[in-house]
């Protein structure tokens, strides 16, 4: 295959730096870039000073240290928010739906609040279905807890301070250290659990879907808790998880 001929070297030269900078463990110098890119120094501080003109990058300290700009948080949140996920994951969910026969909800992040993107229904004859758009709380609901589990701390800890942890059953957690330490466990196992947290009666099981280290949303598998013992949880985390590799192998 031909090559394509590429317009604006510039711009690739602009990639080669922010790709170095992003990949630094600390910040780097304008002395320590131009050593590690294949462009002049004086260029090399031509391009930065554009770069953080467009606040694509900032600068600070003497000597002075350059970091990702950001302008980049507002790209990658427009970039999750247009990515078609349900259209990569729902032939995953659908296949374990089916080796399930239980609800399994696809969900993303929307305004510290899990929205309902797309489901497989359940193909028993008495089913819970959410409407899609609906909105849930991420510290009582399965995806919810999936994605906290995944935040740093210090971000866990401002959602919990811009939350009002509300108790929607009886079995909804409001304490924050039992939140906190719910978060560890689910983040050491690798799903979620929702006993009947977030809705009276009902079981979910919690998966998050990751690009690298970017949770692009979850899914979780829902049922009654009367149709469930340990045998099919057992079940269920075991091809909830097969899901979760095969979804993030795809996306």
């Amino acid at each position: 295959m031909q090559q394509k001929s590429l317009y604006g070297g510039v711009l690739l030269k602009a990639k080669e730096i922010l790709d170095f900078i992003s990949k630094c463990e600390t910040s780097p110098t304008l002395k320590e870039i131009s050593n590690h890119v294949s462009i002049t120094k004086p260029t090399v501080l031509k391009i930065l000073t554009t770069l953080e003109y467009c606040d694509f990058i900032r600068c600070v300290g003497n000597p002075k240290q350059y970091y990702l700009g950001l302008t980049f948080l507002t790209y990658a949140q427009k970039a999750k928010t247009s990515f078609n996920l349900d259209r990569i994951a729902m032939p995953f969910i659908n296949n374990l739906r089916d080796k399930t026969t239980e609800a399994v909800n696809l969900g993303i992040l929307e305004n510290n609040s899990i929205a309902l993107l797309d489901r497989a229904q359940s193909t028993n004859t008495i089913r819970l279905d959410l409407q899609l758009g609906g909105h849930m709380s991420m510290y009582s609901s399965a995806m919810g807890k999936a994605i906290l589990a995944c935040f740093p701390r210090e971000k866990i800890e401002d959602y919990l301070d811009r939350t009002a942890l509300i108790k929607l059953t009886e079995k909804t957690i409001t304490n924050r250290d039992d939140i906190l330490n719910e978060l560890v466990k689910t983040k050491k196992r690798g799903y979620s659990l929702d006993i009947g947290e977030n809705q009276d009666g009902i079981c979910c099981i919690g998966f998050t879907i990751k690009k690298n280290s970017d949770v692009l949303g979850a899914y979780s598998i829902s049922a009654p808790i009367y149709r469930v013992n340990d045998s099919k949880l057992n079940l269920w985390i075991k091809e909830g998880l097969d899901t979760q590799r095969k979804i993030e192998a795809a996306v």
